[in-house]
């Protein structure tokens, strides 16, 4: 599977929910977590399919890409990962300058905390994004899934059942 923003987003939280989801193992249809965070980015802002194109480049999907000005808007429900949502837009602004779109910006929305975080590419997130995707190779080359994280954040996410159905009490 060729490395795409959910798994750059994904390697930034959980290297064993990306070597899952990276083999077709899928959880995020059964988490009211994932349905409200699609909720909110459909709701928040019911203009933005009229006035921004969805463009999909490199594997990945940019939900609203601002052409006339080159910026990428990302909207999120929390900023609880807010590390990993700032990789996946530097991402796909590392993805438009690979595909000859110079001087892209992002915007990082998070609108039931009514934030934005304006986003840019340095030379180092070129670099970091070389050193992510090296990384992301070697996970996914892995014959075993990486271990459990057991951290708070496991709590709330779509793979706890799968990951902990055999942990006892």
């Amino acid at each position: 599977m060729p490395v795409n923003a959910t798994l750059i987003n994904l390697y930034h939280i959980c290297h064993r929910e990306l070597w899952l989801h990276a083999k077709g193992i899928r959880m995020e249809h059964t988490s009211d977590t994932v349905y409200e965070g699609k909720l909110i980015g459909n709701t928040s802002y019911q203009q933005r399919p009229e006035k921004y194109t969805e463009l999909e480049i490199g594997g990945s999907k940019i939900d609203f890409y601002d052409a006339r000005n080159k910026v990428v808007h990302e909207v999120k429900k929390s900023d609880k990962a807010e590390r990993a949502h700032l990789a996946q837009v530097k991402y796909y602004l590392w993805l438009l300058e690979e595909n000859g779109v110079e001087g892209a910006t992002g915007i990082l929305e998070y609108p039931k905390l009514r934030q934005t975080e304006q986003v840019v590419l340095t030379d180092k997130d070129r670099s970091d994004i070389m050193d992510w995707l090296t990384d992301i190779d070697l996970i996914l080359a892995r014959k075993e899934c990486p271990g459990l994280l057991n951290k708070p954040i496991c709590q709330r996410c779509s793979y706890f059942d799968f990951c902990y159905s055999a942990e006892s009490g």
